[in-house]
């Protein structure tokens, strides 16, 4: 049975964010390593990683290749993909590991709420649960937890710009399912701030059905980074 988690987080500034996300996965005992994988930051995020005693690593930008980099130098039992902005509660650790006991589980994730949410972003759970039972998928945001072995059998996190959880999911319900453990992470509403709710949610619709009629992880990225 898995025992040890290595957490991996992809930076590019994120300084701002950083030191409250890793102060609180550092405090569960069930992680053995944190790994921060900086994509070029400009500002203190590499000081911060270093000075809260994660270990440093140092790749081109992109998401999907910089957790593809930290979890294939990850030494735990199970991976967690974390993005720099999203608070693990102190159960998410003895959770992600109950939820990996069944071997037919390939993986899974959180329930998520937003931080100081506008009325828009409530019912966040809702649509959690939503996305998985109808979808079948996680998204980024929620965390997302994978046993070791079992990364390493669907040739890892994809390095991909944009999108890598969607097709980090469809490779992994190839070999199990996909679970929502019973703990609830925070994470940011600073991109739907910067844009709007209405505004982002539209552009993330527009960008999922894009990918799913064939478009590349650039085009993506492109029409995600123009909207």
């Amino acid at each position: 049975m898995p025992k040890t988690i290595s957490i991996i987080i992809p930076t590019l500034n994120e300084a701002e964010v950083l030191e409250e996300t890793l102060r609180r996965a550092r405090a569960l005992p069930e992680v053995s390593e944190i790994i921060v994988v900086d994509g070029g930051s400009t500002d203190q995020t590499r000081d911060i990683a270093d000075r809260l005693g994660c270990r440093v690593l140092v790749s081109a930008p992109g998401r999907g290749g910089q957790m593809r980099l930290g979890a294939a130098q990850a030494t735990g039992d199970v991976i967690l993909l974390l993005h720099a902005d999203t608070w693990l509660p102190p159960n998410a650790g003895r959770t992600a590991l109950d939820s990996l006991h069944d071997d037919r589980v390939a993986g899974g994730g959180y329930w998520k709420t937003f931080r100081n949410p506008s009325p828009l972003l409530l019912g966040s759970r809702f649509k959690c649960a939503l996305r998985l039972y109808l979808g079948r998928r996680i998204l980024g945001d929620q965390g997302m937890f994978i046993r070791r072995e079992v990364l390493e059998a669907v040739d890892g996190v994809p390095d991909m710009e944009l999108m890598e959880e969607f097709e980090l999911c469809r490779r992994l319900r190839r070999v199990g399912r996909l679970v929502l453990a019973d703990a609830t992470v925070s994470t940011s509403a600073r991109r739907f701030a910067k844009r709007g709710v209405l505004r982002t949610y539209l552009l993330m619709w527009r960008v999922t059905w894009r990918y799913r009629f064939g478009a590349s992880p650039r085009e993506l990225r492109k029409l995600y980074e123009r909207g």
